[in-house]
């Protein structure tokens, strides 16, 4: 059971075009951030691999030769906006990889939005050529109705993006020989929450009991759609998980003067950081 942050970076990834700030300029690996994205990697109850992708943005091509990525079965997008959404036409590489359709979950809203900007993937018969574009299974999912995914149980929950309300997902082991097989630092159950900026009152009971907590937290100063570092770490706090990495970070946060400053059992994610 692995988890990989295929990126941790704000919309414009850092560093930033233009930008000579110290982050941006900076030697240290951990401050180079691509648009944030995650893959998990198991091998499911009857002895197959998976892989189930958290969102598929701009970066995804280059993330997955990074992380080594050979195959996508199932993709679960957290919301509709560019950044997590705009490398779907990569994943036809891994149609033709694994000749098999991937699994795409998401709300209504997203999936509405996939169908307007990728016509040519989901009303496939009326391109003028018919070129090689992804296969793709779309099931619409909705909130605390939780689903069976290879051995794991995920559960979309509700996070608050600014006025936008978005998805987080919880993944918990479901099948007792999936169960069975993984080590005692198996990063399960985890919660997965990008682009958060509030969460409803009733997401909080839903929290408890992780082994793993990855959670938005853009930067120092105020922002309208995401959390900064300081309210990020009071949520962190109170949701109590055994360890918490942060994500969606932008240039105003340093990796290593950012990771000297918080609490215990919690640090910023990387890049190609892999938790198993």
């Amino acid at each position: 059971m692995r988890f990989t942050f295929l990126g941790t970076g704000t919309s414009a990834g850092v560093p930033l075009i233009g930008c000579e700030c110290a982050v941006c300029t900076s030697t240290d690996p951990h401050d180079n951030r691509l648009r944030t994205a995650a893959a998990l990697r198991f091998v499911d109850p009857g002895g197959k691999e998976r892989t189930i992708l958290f969102d598929a943005g701009p970066d995804l091509r280059q993330q997955a030769l990074r992380a080594k990525l050979t195959r996508c079965d199932a993709i679960l997008f957290t919301h509709n906006h560019v950044d997590h959404t705009f490398g779907l036409d990569e994943v036809r590489r891994f149609n033709a990889i694994m000749d098999a359709p991937i699994d795409l979950y998401a709300d209504t809203h997203t999936i509405e939005h996939l169908h307007r900007v990728y016509k040519h993937i989901f009303d496939r018969k009326n391109n003028v050529n018919d070129s090689f574009v992804a296969t793709l299974i779309e099931h619409r999912i909705e909130v605390d109705v939780p689903f069976e995914l290879f051995g794991l149980r995920v559960t979309p929950l509700r996070f608050l993006h600014g006025k936008l309300p978005i998805l987080g997902f919880r993944i918990d082991i479901a099948d007792e020989t999936l169960r069975a097989r993984t080590r005692p630092t198996c990063p399960l159950p985890l919660v997965y929450a990008t682009d958060v900026s509030g969460i409803p009152p009733e997401t909080w009971p839903k929290l408890r009991g992780l082994r793993t907590l990855v959670l938005d937290a853009l930067r120092h100063k105020h922002h309208p759609t995401h959390f900064t570092i300081d309210q990020a770490v009071n949520a962190a706090e109170r949701i109590g998980a055994e360890r918490t990495y942060f994500i969606h970070m932008t240039h105003d946060l340093s990796h290593a003067a950012t990771n000297e400053s918080l609490p215990e059992g919690m640090r910023l994610g990387h890049d190609g950081l892999e938790l198993e």
